[in-house]
């Protein structure tokens, strides 16, 4: 069977593109077309290196997870390390859905054509095996998160904060939004979105900074929130997860958000890093 690094390197190049926006897209990510192809020309090179089994170390196991974050890393431009985790666990969840997909294809319509060299893939088979596996294999992933997130109840993403202002603690419970992604024009920082009642026992503090927060809403284009910074924020979770957010900003919110909590707190937030504990 004669095997052209040529083929070996596009369908690779491929592959590694659809696994790469399938990851990003399930995990909303925003992605930039130069960069998924930077990241999935990378594989596709190390791929080709595997293959003539030029640097035998290359094979490793060790050598694969490091690849993979380098790619991650280029693709998505991340750089909290719990995150990259994350999306690592994602990339190769992936991974296997699309290229177990493609085996299968494979063994269905032409066994004969394929071989395995270094642990590459390799066979004379066509490009379009490699397209539709990535598609199906893409479209399980997104089905099965879809059905995942319907399932999660609500009261499983309603937590217990215990914040710091000043020396005075206030006990409320929030809802972890993906959707909050508001931030402090000055600092960058996340902001959780509170109630502004829960707070008025520390609002009279003359050694209060207050701040000014733009935020955009359903049935008012623009607003703006009054906000002050909490030392500490301890984020109790429905499993018992617990973790301490530190130099936090409030957004106050004049209105009553929810009956069942008084907060909203951005799943950003919890996996950015201010995280403490």
């Amino acid at each position: 069977m004669t095997i052209y690094l040529d083929i070996i390197f596009l369908e690779n190049l491929l592959m590694n593109y659809i696994i790469l926006f399938g990851t990003g897209a399930v995990q909303k990510e925003k992605m930039k077309n130069y960069k998924l192809i930077i990241s999935s020309i990378i594989g596709a090179l190390y791929a080709i290196i595997t293959y003539l089994g030029i640097i035998p170390a290359y094979s490793s196991l060790a050598m694969k997870v490091l690849l993979s974050v380098i790619m991650i890393y280029i693709a998505f431009d991340i750089h909290n390390v719990k995150k990259i985790c994350k999306t690592l666990l994602l990339f190769y969840l992936v991974s296997f859905a699309t290229g177990g997909l493609a085996l299968a294809l494979l063994y269905l319509i032409a066994p004969q054509n394929i071989a395995f060299k270094n642990g590459v893939l390799v066979g004379t088979y066509p490009m379009q095996i490699t397209i539709i596996a990535g598609f199906l294999g893409f479209c399980i992933i997104q089905y099965v998160f879809k059905v995942h997130k319907k399932m999660l109840k609500a009261d499983d993403l309603i937590c217990d904060l215990e914040i710091n202002v000043y020396g005075k603690t206030i006990h409320t419970k929030a809802f972890i939004d993906s959707g909050n992604t508001l931030k402090d024009p000055i600092t960058g920082k996340a902001v959780i979105i509170i109630e502004k009642e829960k707070v008025e026992s520390v609002l009279g503090n003359a050694k209060l900074k207050i701040r000014l927060i733009p935020f955009k809403s359903i049935g008012k284009q623009n607003g703006m929130l009054i906000g002050i910074q909490a030392k500490f924020v301890r984020v109790v979770q429905k499993n018992e997860n617990e973790v301490i957010l530190e130099n936090v900003i409030l957004g106050l919110y004049d209105k009553k958000i929810n009956k069942n909590y008084s907060a909203l707190i951005g799943l950003e937030l919890l996996e950015s890093d201010c995280v403490k504990v």
